[in-house]
């Protein structure tokens, strides 16, 4: 069988690549060339596989195959050692060893693939549009610093450019940036224009299309891209999204891209349906591949009409929560980070037509009522509860609710208010500063009653 031109030389280029020496003089250390070793591996990956036919796929029993350089035949190039799967250990000083290449909080980062889930509505491409202008304009803008400013390639498989674009317009309107905040720095991309397809299903086979996977190692190079958002994982291949096999096979091309190019590639996914129930990174719609092969994933869900009732918030969907979900490199972070759409007028109507409204992703803090009370504050209500009989239900005329409504100016009618006052009583109360204790009612039954514990001081 004729040997593809070139093997002769990736053997010898493999062989002083990946030699590693036998130093007999004790104490000698080792210098190991990592950038030429990467280089090698990667050509012997471009070359382990051939296929049976130019343009088919093959399959191994029932496993897809990977047709990326197609071939005469199937067969391991023969001049690579066989034992170049594995080096030897050298134990190294840990201070030598290159730090993780984090770019954007704990999600972001250099050759791995991290992925967003949530269902459809809920601000998941909001949400990284503004974290793609974030990191190419090197702003905190949802609360988060990038590393440094970054090249970030954003390509939506779904709509048109020029929605790509109105939302892109709109989040760069609300967070105030100029033209020469992103500009260089920020590239955008619509499947409608330029369909990008890494695989698929064949009656042979599954199959990567190298011609794709190539134009994306082509931008990279062509644009120093340090991060590409693919929104949705599902446009970037066409084979059956249930098939484990086949979703492990463009999730790891994802992967390969990523380590290649040493790029960060964040994939968005959709989730099954959860008939409004709260859905996590085990809710993505289809094969499970795509979570165990990220190393980073996230959930995405609309705040419920009890956190909004405990928030004091209207509208409850206009904000959400972003939960970690699964963090291969890193301790996920503790709680949720929350945020809020928020509309945008992109000013561009006529005399017939008003300017789009367009959805943009704000950070959102939870309030906290004890932060925005002092201890003056809890004094004063302490010497208003002392000179009463305050009941702990607040079904009773004598609520002590009432009486730290009537210190502070709360209006227990109001939804935001009457939260602000439930909080405070078990805070104080865990506190010590308020304390439970039972009392005879002017019927001389014994009912649950609030009294002052702990005082606070006097300002």
């Amino acid at each position: 069988m004729a040997r593809e031109p070139g093997i002769s030389s990736l053997k010898q280029v493999g062989s002083a690549a990946l030699d590693l020496r036998n130093h007999r003089d004790a104490g000698m250390i080792e210098v190991r060339d990592f950038e030429a070793e990467l280089e090698v591996a990667g050509q012997i990956m471009a070359t382990k596989v051939r296929t049976q036919a130019p343009g088919f796929g093959a399959k191994l029993g029932n496993q897809p195959v990977d047709i990326r350089q197609p071939d005469t035949g199937l067969e391991i190039a023969a001049d690579i050692p066989l034992d170049a799967w594995v080096r030897r250990f050298v134990l190294r000083d840990p201070s030598t060893l290159p730090p993780r290449g984090w770019l954007y909080g704990s999600h972001y980062i250099r050759k791995f693939v991290s992925a967003t889930f949530a269902p459809g509505g809920v601000g998941k491409s909001s949400l990284v549009i503004a974290e793609a202008l974030a990191m190419a304009s090197n702003q905190p803008l949802l609360g988060t610093s990038p590393t440094n400013r970054l090249k970030v390639a954003y390509w939506n498989g779904e709509d048109p450019i020029e929605e790509v674009e109105r939302r892109t317009v709109a989040a760069a309107l609300h967070f105030s940036l100029r033209p020469d905040d992103v500009e260089g720095w920020l590239f955008l991309g619509s499947g409608r224009d330029q369909p990008l397809i890494l695989a698929e299903q064949q009656p042979s086979g599954t199959i990567i299309r190298a011609p794709d996977v190539e134009r994306v190692l082509d931008a990279v190079r062509k644009m120093g891209l340090d991060v590409i958002i693919i929104d949705p994982f599902v446009s970037t291949h066409r084979v059956n999204e249930n098939d484990n096999n086949a979703i492990n096979l463009v999730v790891k091309e994802w992967a390969r891209i990523a380590d290649l190019a040493n790029v960060s590639v964040e994939l968005v996914h959709h989730t099954r349906k959860s008939n409004g129930n709260v859905t996590g990174v085990e809710d993505g719609r289809g094969a499970s591949a795509l979570l165990y092969a990220a190393r980073s994933a996230r959930a995405l869900n609309v705040m419920s009409k009890e956190e909004a009732d405990r928030a004091g918030v209207e509208r409850h969907r206009s904000y959400f929560r972003v939960d970690n979900g699964k963090s291969n490199l890193a301790l996920p972070p503790e709680g949720s980070d929350w945020f809020q759409m928020v509309n945008v007028n992109l000013d561009n109507g006529d005399a017939f037509n008003e300017g789009d409204q367009v959805g943009v992703v704000t950070r959102w803090t939870r309030p906290d009522p004890v932060v925005e009370v002092t201890a003056a504050d809890l004094y004063a209500v302490q010497k208003h509860i002392a000179g009463g009989h305050w009941r702990e239900s607040n079904q009773a005329t004598e609520w002590v609710g009432r009486a730290v409504a009537e210190v502070l100016g709360l209006d227990l009618e109001n939804r935001g208010d009457m939260q602000k006052v439930k909080w405070l009583l078990a805070t104080w109360i865990k506190t010590g500063a308020l304390v439970r204790t039972m009392a005879k009612d002017q019927g001389r039954k014994e009912r649950p009653v609030i009294e002052v514990g702990r005082w606070a001081e006097a300002a």
